[in-house]
């Protein structure tokens, strides 16, 4: 990747110590152009200079040689033009075609390419090499997220129609209104004559397609030379014969048959003028399809007040960088991302987990970039600026998804790859067939005319990736990333999905969930408890301590504290001898226990809790349940996968007994406990196709990679989060059933829209070359046809803002 106009940097795999860095120098050093290579083992990258960009190459080359191959990059590209599944699949074939090129991914909804290629190819080249195929395209800047502007494209395309359907009215009232009330056709006729009406149909239908019109012509006709049509060619043809034909018989009708000289001038200027409202029509529905992505880019405010050389000042949000105090007012959006450091009060995260509460927020936690603070004065420390802040990555996961191809868009690019020669070669042979059986020339070339405009590849080229486009926007707003496209097919072919317990179907750290006494309150035995725990860093002591602060008790000193390891710790508080631990620590003691309060512990341990016992004195006062928490909305997440047909399963590293405990209150059909990471990868392998695995840690990771969809909390490591298709930004496990039934209506949506891109083609095409004309139907107007092509496309984006609703 270049930085400058002399320096270079590639990211190199396979290093492993000091020797792969001298051999990767040395290989650097041998390539001719290029100078002072450093090699940074920690970082895999190296840097060097380069005496003209034609060196790249030759180091890439140098360095695949010494087996340490430069690292794959990603560009993407913004193109323009592409009308089609035509146009996409050409750009996807240049692309492919390029030499050091991996993968190429064309999105026909978002109007960009991702590719993949050797760092030996620039992104320039790569931009370069579409923009010669008639696309012109730009590389997307890094630091930016694209979104094209089909608001822009909206406008643009209503004011064409706009004036499109002024200059065509005229024409369209000459011809069919004379064809629907005879007089006025005879009134007409009589006051300018049949010579006048031409001349005056032929100039405004050519304003028609010189002015808005034009765009067909300038992009299709081009195509056309480079002998790869696309739709726009096929209006350019069919628009462009109308025209010829008809002006031909007004100004030089001698050349035709006396039977044939009529004009078809409206229907030239009705099939610009309808397909610009289909384009019109769609582009604006393609705007909305957009909306959640560009709601997200929009939450970033501009600016923000921050602690600069002891004064407090408005800034750009450009200019904050980490460390930087930002102070908030209520109703303020967070900026970006920080740890709160002075107030508290509610934040609205609702934008980030789909929840619509608002969640309290003291020094110390977290803040993130586009949640609103509701209602108190807050400053917090930024921690993350940029491209680092979690909005950013969520946008970039949601990029990256949309730019993703589904393995069921394989049929509609072996389709589209032909389909616009073959719609070309149809309308020519309806144009033989008519002349060889009704011999008539003007009715064979509005038949052929009729073919040409019909078809539409456009609504094929949609089908599929704006039922992306909407649905991952969709799951975006309802805290759900799919980290790349095709886990929403995959998910929507679930099976069985598989949980890891510890932090995601349990909260992930111990806490006090019953306490029983006797001869001394709740509250005491608390306090006391929680005094003599107060020094201790051990998990349970800290439920304790969380516990009694819950209650706002205030705690006592504590002396003589000693602990024993697997038993518990005896200490002194206020004068009184206290003894925390096990039954077993009270027999050692020689404290005999309660039977009641001992027959409550052993109930809590068949329930995967541990008990914990209180005595006071040498007497047994208190038994205390300390157990991760199953989540509140576990047991629903379980029964709404069931209600979805799915089965479920639990693949746990903690005992049996406590894993059994929690699957049998949340009513999961198979337990499997007591694992290592290489056992969660086994019995993630053991159940077969369709499986889902959900984790949050890094032992998560291997069965989050092994599994068809890996689903990670949010809440998780980075480590579990990277192995996943997708991520639950909050910390609530609904989002797995959320996810699952949001995948199964996007793949619903992609079959009902490729159902009627490929039905409407297959059933209108022959009723275009004329199949009912034989059984006494009607021929096809082209006007008919401009229609029903450009409500197609409109039909297509329609049908997927649906999904906007889903989930």
């Amino acid at each position: 990747m270049t930085k400058h106009r002399n320096d270079a940097e590639l990211t190199v795999t396979g290093m492993s110590c000091a020797s792969c860095v001298g051999r990767v120098e040395k290989a650097l050093r041998a390539v001719p152009g290029l100078s002072d290579p450093q090699v940074n083992l920690a970082t895999g990258r190296a840097h060097f200079r380069i005496d003209t960009p034609e060196t790249l190459p030759g180091a890439v080359a140098a360095l695949a040689k010494a087996g340490y191959p430069a690292e794959p990059l990603q560009t993407r590209l913004n193109v323009e033009g592409m009308t089609c599944a035509s146009c996409s699949g050409r750009v996807e074939k240049a692309l492919a075609a390029l030499p050091g090129v991996s993968s190429a991914q064309v999105n026909l909804a978002t109007g960009s390419a991702t590719v993949l290629h050797s760092p030996a190819v620039t992104p320039q080249a790569l931009a370069e090499a579409v923009t010669a195929k008639g696309y012109p395209t730009e590389v997307q800047a890094e630091a930016g997220h694209h979104m094209h502007d089909h608001g822009g494209d909206a406008a643009t395309l209503k004011r064409h129609f706009l004036i499109a359907l002024a200059l065509t009215l005229p024409v369209f009232v000459a011809e069919m209104g004379g064809h629907a009330l005879p007089a006025f056709h005879h009134w007409l006729h009589m006051a300018l004559g049949q010579q006048t009406l031409w001349i005056l149909e032929f100039l405004l239908t050519t304003a028609v397609l010189a002015g808005p019109g034009r765009m067909f012509f300038r992009i299709g006709f081009p195509a056309l030379a480079r002998r790869a049509p696309e739709m726009n060619s096929l209006v350019a043809l069919g628009a462009s014969a109308a025209w010829l034909y008809s002006t031909v018989a007004t100004f030089a009708p001698g050349l035709l048959p006396p039977d044939s000289r009529h004009v078809y001038f409206e229907a030239a200027a009705v099939i610009v003028t309808l397909i610009l409202l289909g384009r019109w029509l769609e582009a604006r529905a393609k705007g909305q399809a957009g909306d959640a992505i560009r709601r997200l880019i929009e939450l970033t405010p501009d600016e923000a007040m921050v602690e600069r050389d002891g004064q407090t000042r408005t800034l750009p949000v450009a200019e904050l960088r980490p460390g930087d105090i930002v102070h908030l007012r209520p109703g303020e959006r967070v900026a970006v991302d920080g740890v709160l450091t002075e107030g508290s009060g509610h934040v609205d995260e609702s934008m980030l987990t789909g929840e619509p509460v608002p969640v309290l927020k003291t020094p110390g936690d977290t803040v993130t970039g586009g949640t609103v603070n509701t209602g108190a004065a807050l400053s917090f420390r930024v921690t993350a600026t940029g491209a680092d802040t979690v909005l950013a990555r969520m946008i970039r996961m949601v990029e990256d998804a949309q730019a993703a191809k589904l393995p069921v868009q394989a049929l509609v690019d072996r389709v589209t790859a032909v389909f616009v020669p073959a719609v070309m070669a149809l309308s020519a042979l309806t144009f033989v067939l008519w002349m060889v059986f009704a011999g008539t020339l003007g009715p064979a070339l509005v038949a052929a005319i009729s073919v040409l405009i019909i078809a539409c590849p456009c609504a094929m080229g949609l089908a599929v990736p704006v039922s992306i486009m909407v649905g991952t926007g969709r799951g975006a707003e309802l805290g759900v990333l799919f980290r790349r496209g095709d886990a929403l097919q995959r998910l929507a072919e679930a099976r069985i999905v598989a949980f890891d317990k510890t932090g995601t179907l349990t909260q992930g750290a111990p806490a006090l969930t019953q306490l029983e006494t006797e001869g001394i309150t709740s509250a005491e035995a608390l306090r006391l408890s929680a005094s003599a725990e107060a020094r201790s860093e051990h998990p349970l002591a800290t439920a304790i301590l969380a516990a009694a602060r819950r209650e706002g008790l205030t705690l006592a000193p504590a002396s003589a504290v000693a602990a024993s390891a697997g038993r518990g710790l005896s200490a002194k508080v206020e004068g009184h001898a206290l003894l925390i631990g096990n039954a077993a620590a009270l027999a050692e003691a020689g404290i005999p226990a309660a039977p009641a309060l001992l027959d409550r512990a052993e109930g809590w341990a068949m329930d995967g809790a541990t008990p914990v016992h209180l005595a006071v004195d040498g007497r047994h006062v208190a038994a205390m349940a300390l157990a991760d928490p199953v989540r509140p909305e576990a047991a629903q997440t379980v029964t709404e996968l069931h209600e979805l047909g799915l089965r479920t399963a639990m693949i746990s590293g903690d005992v049996p007994a406590t894993a059994q405990a929690v699957g049998r209150r949340l009513g999961i059909d198979a337990v499997t406990a007591g694992v290592l990471p290489e056992g969660k990868l086994k019995a993630i392998r053991d159940m077969g196709a369709g499986t889902v695995f959900v984790g949050d840690g890094i032992n998560d990771a291997p069965a989050l990679a092994a599994a068809e969809t890996g689903i990670a909390i949010g809440t998780g490591t980075d480590v579990a989060i990277e192995s996943a298709e997708v991520v639950l930004v909050g910390g609530d496990p609904l989002g797995v059933a959320r996810a699952i039934r949001l995948s199964r209506s996007v793949m619903r949506n992609i079959r009902q829209n490729l159902f009627w891109a490929f039905g409407y083609n297959a059933a209108l095409i022959p009723v275009a070359m004329g199949a009912l004309v034989p059984f006494g139907g009607p021929q096809m107007s082209p006007m008919l046809g401009a229609g029903a092509m450009a409500l197609s496309s409109v039909f297509v984006v329609s049908n997927a803002l649906r999904l906007r609703r889903a989930g």
